[in-house]
């Protein structure tokens, strides 16, 4: 248990790491976000290629796994667009309406069972989110893409627990990656930087970060359980705050850190309502 947490502590780094750079890229050096976003996918896929099954192939004839993977794609782009213009802690506390998303879904469609705790722990979450986006009270364009990021993010869970026993992690994590590359390609390579050493280091670090990152957490899933891992996932948030104040200077405003607590607060509880 505690290499699985500590494994999990450097995932839940090295995922706000990888947008760091990736914000770096679009704000200091131009970047669009469609090629940031294509970059990393296809740096990711290349990685993880010479470790797919080769039942994986497959699955690309599999219209659910080409669902999945373009909802990650529209996340994942959306998110770049979000970076562009506002912190990364911010970005992140609204993303993480994702799993409040994915649990409306999971009921809708797959089903799953409904408590009051958790009802009402998604509801305080949802609070969280709007403290930090402040639709209409003050809160900044940008943070729409973020918010779009996390309810496809939120859709992508769903379909992946859905997809759970169709194929191994590793084939799984490959095609979401291959497919979305792929999708992206028009646009990443239409607006491909000149590639200086900065631009390259940044795109290599943002797509092998994020990889790692996700790799890491298949790797720490296989030495505990996920139900007491789940709550670790919220470390994300403090990374990233830890990350924007390091790099940027940008701290989050009363109201934000007020946001944060609460999806912190509520998604730590909720994880641990499942033991």
């Amino acid at each position: 248990m505690g290499q699985a947490v500590f494994i999990m502590f450097v995932a839940m780094s090295l995922i706000p790491a990888g947008d760091t750079a990736a914000k770096l890229l679009i704000g200091q050096y131009g970047a669009s976000p469609f090629f940031v976003a294509w970059s990393r996918f296809l740096i990711g896929a290349l990685a993880i290629l010479p470790f797919a099954p080769t039942a994986t192939w497959a699955l690309f004839a599999n219209w659910r796994i080409w669902m999945r993977a373009m909802f990650l794609t529209v996340g994942i782009t959306s998110i770049q667009f979000a970076l562009r213009s506002e912190p990364i802690a911010d970005v992140f506390a609204a993303f993480f309406i994702g799993p409040i998303f994915s649990y409306v879904l999971s009921v809708i469609f797959l089903r799953e069972p409904v408590t009051w705790q958790r009802t009402a722990l998604i509801l305080l979450g949802f609070a969280g989110v709007l403290l930090v986006v402040r639709p209409g009270f003050g809160g900044s364009g940008g943070l729409a893409f973020a918010v779009l990021a996390g309810l496809c993010y939120g859709a992508f869970l769903t379909t992946s627990r859905w997809l759970s026993g169709l194929a191994a992690p590793v084939s799984l994590v490959f095609t979401q990656l291959a497919i979305s590359a792929t999708l992206l390609a028009p646009l990443g390579l239409l607006q491909f930087p000149q590639l200086g050493m900065p631009v390259a280091s940044l795109t290599l670090a943002s797509g092998l970060f994020s990889m790692l990152g996700n790799l890491l957490l298949l790797f720490a899933y296989r030495l505990a359980p996920a139900t007491q891992l789940a709550p670790l996932v919220y470390f994300q948030l403090l990374a990233a705050t830890a990350l924007g104040w390091a790099v940027f200077s940008d701290l989050p405003d009363t109201l934000t850190w007020a946001g944060l607590v609460l999806v912190i607060g509520s998604g730590i509880t909720s994880a641990l309502l499942r033991r």
